[in-house]
């Protein structure tokens, strides 16, 4: 009876290691994909540094990889970059930058930054929101493939 609480007990205090070798080795593949460009595992792999999934948590990081994936205009990425600069998440709050990458996604169809980007705006003065509109100029100019087809 003694052995097997004890061998109850060793599996209980050992579960919760095990999901963190798996979330960890989730997180290894993730990164050796993103590494190689692909903008979904860039999105994704700028999610678990931001929530800590696999690897410590790195607001630094997180806003570094959602840019690589909005830039090539995986727009999950735009709109999690614009929140990123509208919290100040890693990078330094920018409502003009926010403003710019969630006007992106939304003109991209992402539904909730079509939604939410009247909240960013409520942040903003006229002149700061022609600002953003015009760094989305200038984005779109400098990169066309922010937009989809």
């Amino acid at each position: 009876m003694k052995s097997t609480l004890t061998a109850l007990l060793a599996i209980c205090l050992c579960l919760p290691l095990m999901g963190d070798d798996a979330a960890k080795k989730n997180f290894e593949r993730t990164k050796a994909l993103a590494e190689r460009g692909n903008a979904s595992f860039q999105t994704h792999l700028g999610w678990m540094y931001q929530f800590g999934k696999g690897v410590q948590k790195d607001d630094k990081e997180a806003p570094k990889w959602y840019r690589k994936a909005a830039e090539q205009g995986f727009v999950r990425a735009q709109y999690s970059l614009a929140a990123c600069y509208f919290h100040g998440q890693g990078v330094l709050k920018d409502n003009m930058t926010a403003y710019a990458w969630i006007n992106i996604a939304a003109a991209n169809g992402h539904a909730i930054a079509k939604k939410n980007k009247g909240i960013v705006a409520k942040e903003m003065t006229a002149d700061q929101i022609a600002e953003g509109l015009k760094l989305t100029r200038e984005m779109l100019k400098k990169n066309p493939k922010l937009l989809l087809k």
